[in-house]
């Protein structure tokens, strides 16, 4: 008979299955999480997980609610509710590039807590910015789209510049491209070449937080 892995013997509880159900996600996206590959993570049986996760969807959505439970949590709201929507979005921002399977569940079931706890976090952080009532829901929507939006799609850019090599590699021969293209009929794409090839993700997000908070100080 073929030797079985030993079990574990410790206790086995939600917190742990969300953390390793993360690890693999982090690892393969979303693809690779299945409850074999848990089970075997885990040194347990399906039964024992069965216990505290009823499938494969309310997984996902727990370990999409321990990370944004996360960021939420050790973000340091400050008395200035500006610099904390820049906290919060920042943090938001980081936490789908490190955990790209992230963005897509948030949207895949907007009732869960995740990105409740968004909207709570950001709409009266912009109700603390005196936004007025009638502009708060517009407001809110806006820039946790932005959020969410721009976060998504930097961490797709980061996975397919890791295909290609690295993103210096990538955002230089994007940038060339950029260059090279007839300056009349794309000025401004032939012009924003260089900023292309050298410019900061993150920096250029906050410069989206603070184009759009620019605009909501004109709304009061």
């Amino acid at each position: 008979m073929a030797n079985r892995a030993p079990r574990r013997t410790d206790g086995l509880s939600k917190e742990v299955i969300v953390q390793a159900a993360a690890a693999i996600l982090d690892g393969g996206g979303e693809a690779a999480l299945t409850f074999r590959a848990l089970t075997a993570r885990l040194a347990t049986g399906y039964g024992a997980i069965y216990h505290h996760v009823a499938n494969k969807s309310d997984l996902l959505a727990a370990a999409t609610d321990a990370v944004i439970g996360g960021v939420l949590g050790d973000a340091v709201v400050e008395a200035e509710p500006r610099e904390a929507l820049r906290t919060v979005s920042l943090g938001l921002f980081d936490a789908i590039d490190a955990h790209p399977w992230v963005g897509a569940q948030l949207y895949r079931e907007p009732w869960r807590p995740a990105l409740l706890e968004i909207y709570e976090r950001i709409g009266g952080l912009l109700v603390a910015l005196d936004v007025p009532g009638r502009a708060l829901f517009d407001a809110a929507g806006a820039l946790v789209n932005y959020v969410l939006g721009v976060a998504g799609q930097n961490a797709a850019n980061a996975r397919l510049a890791a295909a290609d090599g690295d993103r210096e590699a990538f955002l230089g021969a994007v940038a060339a491209r950029w260059a090279s293209l007839d300056p009349d009929e794309y000025p401004f794409v032939h012009q924003a070449a260089n900023q292309l090839r050298e410019h900061d993700d993150r920096e250029q997000f906050l410069a989206g937080v603070d184009l759009f908070l620019a605009g909501i100080a004109t709304l009061r």
